[in-house]
């Protein structure tokens, strides 16, 4: 570490005289040790193997059945968790966080909690709340990280999950209800952050008295970790989900920011996620900028492909429905190009009341992105940052963390039991990016056989 703390300090960042792209070609890989290299390579290639990730909760039960439960979780720490999990305790946290600020990356902690919109509810409001303390002592980790040294214009996020909140069902109810005539001013977020403020009870026609009550509960919850969170002084981030929840969450997180996105505020404290694969996120994106700007809100995006394709079109199929996904990648590609031209121009207008996340493992997007910015002349510690998640795309995340812009590496945490589920559950949304990683496994080949064969640690350039 103290070798890539030196690198680093030596790195300058973008010319000012003229544009400079960035080189994603695996030079930084000098930056991290061998052996984290080669689990590196291990594990990526293990989670393109699709019978791998889709039977993984199968595959984990029958490894602690065979071996036991010490050495299979020996051997789960050794690989995938500690290539994607920071660790369990608040010092295992710190530590990895260290590793990764000398490395010049910023951690985004993740509390790995959630409900599947289909399952049954758990243990009803007792399972939420307890949800809830879980992600006040996420706020509280967050702030309490270590310091960056030498990193200027840096934040303190975090991710946050609604259903983790909130019923998925209610979720459905409200959505099903958001944009029928009769239901705006029942369901405006005007009033539901008058409720979170209140804190009395909600009572929505159409909802039954165990479903109001939930409700305003959902309201407390969510008001409370927006509350502790602005005042420890950490932004929070909440994960966009499927499609048929996901007008809920938005007029939740659109309720949060008629409390929290003032301007006198400070900034957005609570961003929402678009999924670019969508068809209606750029048009749904450009509606909710110019609302936020019309309603003198600062406004945060966490900007993605998404996560959620073959599960999308596998309702749509069951329910006879519109597909509501674009038809392949290169779509999509288009409409991560056009809602990242799209923020940018906000951001370039807005100043600090607009800010925006590149969340993205693309390495065009990414570029894109960076030469837009010199373009539109937005300074590296501005309010654009990009973010991927830890244990990937590492060599277009340290590129990125030399060259001085602020990279978020997306951090659960957790002991195994809470985090290898979610990590399947991940991998299994994200099977398209893990398969698509194909290239970072080539540079990771080649850099271990250089290596291997006597080239040592290459030398910064």
């Amino acid at each position: 570490m103290l070798q890539a703390s030196r690198a680093l300090s030596s790195q300058a960042g973008p010319s000012a005289g003229g544009w400079q792209p960035l080189h994603f070609d695996g030079a930084a890989f000098h930056l991290k040790g061998t052996g984290e290299l080669a689990r590196a390579l291990l594990v990526l290639r293990l989670c393109a193997w699709p019978p791998l990730v889709t039977h993984g909760l199968a595959l984990q039960a029958w490894s602690q059945r065979l071996l036991g439960s010490r050495l299979s979780g020996a051997l789960l720490r050794a690989s995938f968790y500690g290539q994607f999990v920071a660790g369990e305790t608040a010092e295992e946290v710190r530590g990895c966080v260290r590793q990764l600020q000398a490395l010049g990356l910023r951690p985004l902690l993740a509390v790995p909690i959630e409900e599947e919109p289909d399952s049954a509810e758990k243990t009803g409001e007792d399972w939420y709340e307890a949800n809830l303390r879980a992600m006040l002592r996420c706020v509280d980790l967050s702030r309490d990280l270590p310091e960056p040294l030498g990193l200027t214009g840096s934040n303190n996020l975090m991710q946050i999950r609604m259903t983790a909140l909130t019923s998925p069902r209610l979720c459905k109810e409200l959505a099903s209800r958001v944009s029928q005539q009769g239901a705006s001013s029942e369901l405006s977020p005007e009033r539901l952050a008058e409720a979170m403020d209140s804190g009395q009870g909600l009572q929505v026609s159409f909802l039954n008295a165990r479903q109001n009550h939930h409700l305003q509960a959902s309201l407390s919850r969510l008001h409370r970790v927006a509350q502790h969170a602005r005042a420890r002084h950490v932004r929070l981030l909440v994960d966009a989900e499927y499609t048929f929840i996901n007008p809920a969450l938005s007029l939740l997180v659109a309720a949060l920011a008629v409390r929290w996105n003032s301007p006198g505020e400070g900034g957005p404290w609570v961003w929402n996620t678009y999924q670019a694969y969508l068809k209606d996120t750029h048009e749904r994106l450009g509606r909710d900028a110019e609302a936020a700007h019309r309603a003198g809100l600062a406004f945060g995006v966490k900007l993605v492909r998404g996560a959620y394709l073959v599960k999308e079109r596998a309702v749509a199929r069951l329910q006879g429905t519109e597909d509501p996904t674009l038809p392949d990648y290169e779509a999509t590609s288009r409409s991560y190009s056009r809602c990242l031209e799209l923020m940018l121009t906000h951001v370039t207008r807005r100043g600090p009341l607009c800010h925006l996340m590149v969340a993205s493992h693309n390495e065009e997007s990414v570029r894109q992105a960076t030469r837009r910015m010199w373009e539109l002349g937005i300074p590296l510690d501005g309010p654009v940052c990009f973010g991927q998640l830890l244990g990937m795309c590492d060599h277009v995340s340290l590129v990125l963390g030399q060259a001085g812009y602020a990279v978020y590496k997306s951090i659960p945490y957790g002991s195994l039991e809470e985090v290898i589920p979610y990590l399947i559950r991940r991998a299994q949304e994200n099977q398209s990016v893990l398969q698509g990683a194909r290239r970072e496994q080539v540079l990771l080949s080649q850099e271990l056989w250089r290596r291997l064969l006597g080239g040592g640690l290459r030398a910064s350039r």
